[in-house]
């Protein structure tokens, strides 16, 4: 019997180039680099993973960096904004710290976001990004009450460190029928104000996912877009289950795919948006850990990580990905140190 997903496994965005992005998600908000890796379906574009420290499913995000690829915009059916779990008491610290490193950031209007307190702001594409002060992911200093492991070696005190996701916000053609894919994934209607229809998976953490019920431009993917998001589900076997279900309701469901680090497969339901099936275990091939994260990595992952098959490729992909040392070494956020705490493929995308 299917069982309900707990929440997101992570959030796929496309970036202008790689290292201004990575310095932006791995120096300014602090999130461990897991994964420097390539799209297995297009190999001679990076994919960048970030995340909390051990990459747990429910903390992840990925970037597609393309900079040669002209401005995306958000509409339908697509993703409006991602936002991540900050603790309670960290707002102002975030406010000073994104207006130290000349980020725009405004207020969450809580009237509009049942009750959601939290900071609005774009990454240099014009990504929009929340961070959201999360009552559920415990105090400013608490890490494992929703079973985070905040990454705490880089240049964000631990106290105010990004605890993972906290949801998404999406722009469907059809707000009834992305609902009606979410209510099969296990997430239930909570509430809704004005334009805004709030879901919620019954998991500890990543849990949210608004719709959005008004008239919007059609999605242009293209850096500044979000391009999907993944529903954490447990296991390789489960996601066969998944994928006949999704069939035999009529959904454009593409095979089960093996990404190395996990197993996924993407669906497009009625209201057109892509969500993405992916497992909390590991493939059998993929490296072993609690997380995403590479076990090899004292700190942010910037070797070049390739899946076996793609080995023997490993000097042509090298010689043309553009290079970059990672986070902090020379994008437009540089480090810096803060004094206060030492079977039909028609769903298919790239991933």
């Amino acid at each position: 019997m299917l069982s309900d997903t707990p929440g997101l496994h992570h959030v796929t965005g496309i970036v202008g180039d790689p290292e201004t992005h990575a310095a932006f998600y791995g120096e300014t908000l602090g999130l461990r680099l897991l994964r420097r890796t390539v799209n297995y379906e297009e190999i001679l574009q990076y994919h960048l993973y970030f995340g909390d420290a051990t990459g747990s499913p429910g903390s992840v995000f990925t970037v597609f960096p393309d900079p040669n690829a002209d401005p995306g915009r958000a509409g339908k059916p697509g993703y409006e904004a991602v936002a991540f779990a900050v603790p309670p008491g960290s707002l102002d610290y975030w406010r000073d710290r994104l207006a130290d490193r000349g980020v725009e950031a405004g207020p969450l209007d809580p009237d509009a976001r049942f009750g959601d307190r939290g900071l609005t702001l774009a990454d240099p594409s014009g990504t929009r990004i929340e961070l959201v002060a999360d009552a559920d992911g415990g105090d400013e200093g608490e890490t494992e009450s929703d079973g985070s492991d905040p990454w705490t070696d880089g240049p964000v005190p631990a106290r105010h460190a990004i605890r993972g996701l906290y949801g998404v916000t999406a722009l469907p053609a059809d707000p009834y029928g992305t609902a009606s894919v979410l209510e099969t994934l296990g997430f239930e209607y909570e509430a809704e104000a004005a334009d805004r229809i709030r879901y919620h998976a019954p998991g500890d953490r990543a849990t949210v996912v608004d719709l959005l019920d008004r008239d919007a431009a059609y999605l242009r993917e293209g850096p500044g877009t979000l391009h999907h998001a993944a529903v954490r589900v447990a296991d390789r076997e489960t996601l066969l289950e998944w994928h006949d279900l999704f069939r035999e309701r009529g959904y454009d469901v593409s095979r089960v795919k093996d990404r190395h680090f996990f197993h996924s497969l993407y669906v497009r339901g009625p209201g057109g948006l892509l969500v993405e099936l992916a497992t909390e275990a590991p493939t059998d091939d993929g490296p072993a850990g609690p997380g995403l994260a590479d076990p090899n990595a004292t700190g942010h992952a910037t070797d070049l990580y390739l899946p076996p098959r793609f080995e023997a490729d490993r000097d042509l992909i090298e010689s043309q990905l553009p290079s970059f040392d990672g986070p902090g070494g020379g994008g437009s956020n540089p480090v810096d140190a803060d004094t206060d705490d030492a079977e039909t493929d028609d769903a298919e995308p790239t991933e």
